[in-house]
């Protein structure tokens, strides 16, 4: 066997394993190996590829997310209608549809039994495959054109670049439909990034899932986890299958992801109970539905009812009540959160909804109170789903009363009355008192993590009893404390209480860039830390430096430092600040961390397996030089340290002309600028 043999028989199996565990992951939600162990075949399979480009085929795995954006989507007409379906609303409505479908089967041998399946709340697709392969993706469109998305759904790690099975060997030409969908918890993340970069929320999954899939970039559609369940699959202009239960069977069997909840039903009273527990259980799914999809089993029964212009006359979605009720605005209040942010909140007159009384939703920022247009006073479409806080998505502004007023956001903190902030690009006002009394359990959280003053006793619970029972009101009252105070709470023996004061003591000499980290200063990280250490000293030169000061610090930019004056300027802030310098706690930075910065604007990338450090401890020692550590090469990049595995980034630096260095060049570089700063 020659090398190119051998190598396409390597990248053949890689193929083939990485294909089976996102089988495994994305379909069966199954994993048989760690997210690392997957990754690292992936890069794997991705060097072989760009050292032999000519052996790289469509359906690889490397292949699913395009290069450049499409400029626009091009129209396809569906080779069969991809119609919608005839609603039903009640247990009546399914009854006058089997009635309608046993008269219309008098002549058929068939017995209407039925298959119901959830209905996925998204958006229907269709996915055409040509020997096995993955050609085209298209959207329904109006049922007889879409748009063809190809390059967005082989985004979508549930759909097969390619499958094999004998039906392909028996119909080149396959055409497989389902519906694409954003899982709830994907959906919340993204439009948590959308208000916090003050971009307008989705206003429910499927108008995201639709939005996702018509985005030119597929970079985009990749990030955002799309998700798709398939129920239907043609050779041609027919089902290849004699009963719908049978293709449910057959497309799990052939790798595709089948919602697994579906059930064959004897009689339409089954489907009616079907449709009753689903609809109380819908709370616990990871995916919204918004009813019951019900079909005939037999497709020789499909074909002889036939459909309308419209629908097929053989199904029928059963959908739930809504999730949504008009109510009156009586007024609106301000809610702050555990870190700070303030959230209007709308008291409603309370209305019944979802089998639940409610009184209140979320207005989420005052962008949003904006884009609606609301009033205090106003009517209002309320929505709820799942346990979800309801949300107002609409006013009803030929109802609007004479007396609805505006509402305007505090400049003051309900809660301490401290200053709010609103960060320039941003949509949230913040409080940015550490000692507020709705964020200080957090306050107290962060200031003692491992990363920041690393006092490892305190944990959630006792954090809860200290605030509560009025012990801490910020961070520096911890240093206050006494065993007599300690003793007194729950679950806190005078061993453990002893050994939290040791520790509370004991991080009075961290290094000042975990104090100013411990801070929580938005946007200050534990890199952003170091450097303002470094660059300011002190805790006083930090803050009360001027925000030009701030901004001419490296890598500190206009928005971290508006950010940190915000802090500093507040007197509550100021006020903490004292009492930790009062305690003993160190604020400045020490001797040892005032290192020489002979690395100062240097970067480094790692990759690999390092033979004695781990890369927190490199880092470090980047660090600790003024160096700094990013994740991909650049021409910004200095240095790339590599180790054993090094991946497709030495590549890269070599393409660059950037010096690669090992750990042994690494530990003797970094020994030149510590015996340097040993002599100064």
């Amino acid at each position: 066997m020659t090398r190119k043999e051998t190598i396409k028989d390597k990248i053949q199996k890689l193929r083939e394993l990485i294909r089976h565990h996102e089988y495994q992951y994305y379909v069966l939600d199954d994993p048989e190996i760690s997210d690392a162990e997957f990754d690292k075949h992936l890069r794997e399979l991705q060097a072989i590829e760009k050292e032999y480009p000519d052996l790289i085929v469509s359906d690889s795995p490397t292949q699913r997310v395009g290069g450049k954006p499409a400029e626009t989507f091009p129209t396809v007409v569906h080779s069969i209608p991809l119609l919608s379906l005839e609603n039903a609303y009640s247990s009546e409505d399914l009854l006058d549809v089997d009635r309608r479908i046993a008269n219309a089967s008098l002549s058929s041998s068939s017995i209407p039994r039925y298959v119901c399946e959830l209905k996925i709340d998204g958006l229907s697709t269709s996915l055409i495959y040509e020997d096995g392969t993955l050609v085209r993706g298209v959207t329904r469109g109006d049922g007889t054109r879409g748009e063809d998305v190809t390059h967005n759904v082989r985004t979508i790690r549930s759909i097969p670049l390619r499958f094999s099975d004998i039906l392909v060997k028996r119909h080149p030409r396959l055409e497989i439909r389902g519906e694409v969908f954003f899982p709830i918890n994907a959906f919340n993340k993204l439009n948590e990034e959308r208000e916090e970069n003050g971009n307008p929320r989705f206003a429910n999954p499927r108008n995201a899932a639709a939005g996702t899939l018509r985005t030119l970039d597929p970079q985009v559609v990749a990030s955002r986890n799309l998700d798709i369940f398939v129920y239907q699959c043609f050779t041609g202009d027919r089902v290849p299958f004699s009963t719908h239960s049978e293709t449910l069977v057959w497309l799990k069997k052939a790798g595709f992801k089948v919602n697994p909840h579906w059930r064959v039903c004897s009689t339409i009273q089954e489907v009616i109970q079907y449709g009753n527990e689903w609809e109380q259980k819908r709370d616990q799914l990871r995916y919204e539905i918004d009813g019951v999809v019900v079909k005939v089993n037999s497709i020789q029964l499909q074909q002889d009812l036939g459909a309308t212009s419209k629908f097929p006359r053989w199904a029928a979605a059963y959908k739930f009540p809504a999730r949504q009720a008009t109510t009156q605005v009586k007024s609106i209040l301000v809610q702050v959160g555990r870190t700070g942010a303030l959230t209007p909140v709308a008291e409603l007159e309370p209305v019944e909804l979802a089998g639940t009384t409610i009184s209140r939703a979320t207005l989420h920022n005052e962008d949003e109170i904006q884009r609606l247009g609301l009033k205090i006073g106003d009517f209002v479409l309320i929505e709820k789903g799942g346990d979800v806080i309801p949300k107002v998505v609409k006013v009803m502004e030929g109802r609007r009363p004479p007396h609805a007023k505006s509402f305007v956001m505090p400049d003051r903190c309900p809660v301490c009355s401290g200053k709010v902030y609103r960060p320039e690009g941003e949509a949230v006002r913040r409080c940015v008192n550490v000692c507020c009394p709705a964020k200080i359990k957090e306050s107290l959280l962060h200031f003692a993590s491992r990363k920041a003053m690393k006092i490892e006793g305190l944990g959630d619970a006792l954090a809860d009893q200290l605030v509560d029972k009025g012990r801490v009101r910020d961070p520096a009252d911890l240093y206050r404390l006494t065993l007599e105070d300690l003793v007194q709470l729950e679950r806190m023996g005078k061993k453990s209480s002893e050994n939290l004061l040791a520790q509370i003591e004991e991080s009075k000499q961290n290094d000042l860039p975990r104090v100013i980290f411990g801070l929580g200063i938005r946007h200050v990280g534990e890199r952003t830390a170091q450097i303002l250490a470094r660059h300011f000293g002190s805790m006083d030169g930090l803050s009360h430096a001027k925000a030009a000061d701030l901004e001419s610090v490296f890598e500190v930019g206009p928005i971290v430092a508006a950010s940190i004056h915000q802090f500093f300027s507040q007197p509550e802030n100021q006020g903490v600040l004292e009492k930790l310098n009062k305690a003993g706690v160190r604020m400045t930075l020490s001797r040892a961390a005032n290192t020489s910065k002979g690395l100062q604007g240097r970067q480094f990338v790692l990759t690999g397996r390092l033979p004695t450090l781990s890369r927190e401890e490199a880092s470090a020692l980047i660090e600790r030089q003024g160096g700094r550590v990013t994740s991909s090469v650049s021409k910004k990049t200095n240095f790339v340290l590599a180790g054993e595995e090094a991946g497709s980034k030495i590549e890269k630096a070599r393409k660059l002309g950037i010096q690669i260095i090992n750990e042994e060049s690494f530990r003797a570089l970094i020994e030149d600028f510590d015996k340097t700063r040993e002599t100064i």
